[in-house]
């Protein structure tokens, strides 16, 4: 049989990987960042003219909101076939899925010029936009995930995660700096385009990285290890998903679950906070845009620090921190926006992703431990995705709404908290993951089945406490 696990790479072969998976995660977070700034600052005129300008944001908010609708779709599809295949190849054409429908986007006629086939077509590459990051995430920290060792997997795995703070850096710097350098006019007029034709250039880079690295050790001995038994005529898994679902329902609710926060807290300090700055406190889009631009490089450099804090402590505190701290935060953060000071509005939104980083660093090998390996791809893309159209799909439509319909900060803070609740509920009944050995259970468990050690999280105490602890039994049950 194969064994179980693999030499662990040199560090620069290490450090190579995580480039691969860190330049991929931030163009495909600068492609969908950048729909979610223009969404707030020029869709609304361009696409929905003739509206009034709230009204206008609302429906380029829905645009941007059927983005999330794909993504659950996108982990169905590339989850299952990153399970099958390996998740190299499904990160390369998510790559380019993703660079393809962004470059597009510059190319777009607007509603001047075509009437109501541009927002069609917008939502047409916003679905694939959806799509393609639907199956991203999931394979960017396995291929981490699964190369680095135990002890240091949260640090390692937390380096694709900056890639939303690095792609939102390089969408608003280059926002800020076309705000900056060219009349509103100009910008409205073809300005806005520039951001989405330059990630033609930054696809190809990643691609380039991409493909230079090897398939993660983890999968190919898991691979190998099925192959061999279905040589020797023994049962092997079911399709991914119906093992996910069999075996690890509870670890994809809770991971929903641990998401809400998250994703709503993230979309509500970064997009929506766009808008409010600017229609409800007469803050410029520069302005607004600046402040995002700074906290976002904050953002960069504290998720390192709170990936490497879990591998000290564990998963669920440093995550039970984040989700504390933006519900403490919700409250003051529209207070300081409502200054309209440059200062306060950095505290606020640097403060606000501090906690959000809190959450996000450590959830790419939270979830990657608590799934076996033929059948992590698809188990940690849909607890990540499906949870994003209830989070962060509606996040800034539901700001605004609330906004509209009350003129006042406080049912949105309301809002934030009450995600933050839904968090530290699924965390706080997790268990935790930290010391888990990624490929030991594969070779013994062939059919699947979790590994029932004590700290493997939801799916494998089920399957200790149903006495299905041996090799036979995870055979007999595939």
């Amino acid at each position: 049989m194969a064994a179980s696990a693999s030499a662990p790479p040199t560090p620069g072969s290490l450090k190579r990987i995580v480039a691969a998976s860190l330049i991929g995660t931030t163009v495909e977070w600068y492609d969908f960042f950048l729909y979610g700034s223009a969404a707030a600052l020029v869709f609304n005129k361009l696409f929905f003219p003739g509206s009034d300008p709230l009204v206008g944001t609302l429906l380029s908010f829905l645009t941007y909101a059927v983005g999330f609708a794909a993504r659950p779709l996108g982990a169905l599809v590339f989850g299952h076939y990153g399970d099958r295949l390996g998740r190299k190849k499904l990160l390369v054409l998510s790559l380019l899925m993703m660079g393809g429908a962004t470059f597009a986007i510059g190319l777009l006629p607007t509603h001047a010029t075509v009437g109501t086939a541009a927002p069609v077509l917008l939502t047409l590459l916003r679905l694939i936009q959806g799509f393609a990051l639907g199956g991203e995430w999931g394979g960017a920290v396995l291929l981490v995930s699964e190369h680095g060792d135990a002890r240091r997997r949260g640090f390692w795995a937390s380096w694709p995660q900056t890639g939303a703070p690095a792609g939102q850096l390089l969408a608003t710097g280059v926002l800020s700096a076309l705000t900056a350098l060219l009349s509103d006019a100009e910008f409205v007029s073809w300005g806005w385009r520039v951001p989405f034709l330059l990630s033609g250039v930054l696809v190809l880079l990643g691609l380039w990285i991409r493909l230079s690295v090897d398939e993660s050790p983890v999968f190919k001995a898991a691979l190998a290890n099925a192959e061999s038994r279905r040589a020797e005529g023994a049962a092997v898994e079911r399709m991914p998903l119906v093992a996910v679902l069999k075996y690890h329902w509870r670890d994809v609710l809770i991971a929903m679950g641990a998401r809400m926060a998250e994703n709503i807290s993230y979309y509500v300090i970064t997009a929506f906070a766009l808008v409010y700055a600017t229609t409800h406190t007469g803050l410029s889009q520069q302005t607004a845009l600046n402040a995002v631009l700074i906290a976002s490089a904050l953002h960069f450099a504290v998720i390192p620090a709170w990936g490497a804090l879990s591998d000290r402590i564990g998963r669920r505190p440093v995550y039970l921190l984040g989700a504390v701290g933006v519900a403490v935060w919700a409250f003051p953060f529209f207070a300081l926006v409502d200054s309209t000071d440059f200062g306060l509005l950095l505290l606020a939104v640097s403060v606000g992703l501090v906690f959000h980083g809190a959450m996000y660093a450590p959830q790419a090998a939270f979830f990657a431990e608590m799934f076996a390996t033929r059948m992590r791809y698809s188990g940690a893309s849909i607890g990540a995705q499906f949870s994003s159209v209830a989070a962060g799909a509606p996040a800034p439509l539901i700001a605004t709404a609330l906004l509209a319909d009350f003129d006042s900060p406080t049912p949105i803070a309301l809002y934030v908290i009450l995600a933050a609740v839904l968090t530290l509920i699924a965390v706080g009944v997790a268990k935790e993951t930290r010391s888990r050995d990624l490929g030991a259970a594969d070779a013994a468990r062939p059919g699947g089945a979790p590994e029932p050690a004590g700290d493997t999280g939801a799916g494998a105490g089920d399957a200790a406490a149903a006495g299905e602890g041996s090799a036979e039994g995870g055979a007999r049950r595939a």
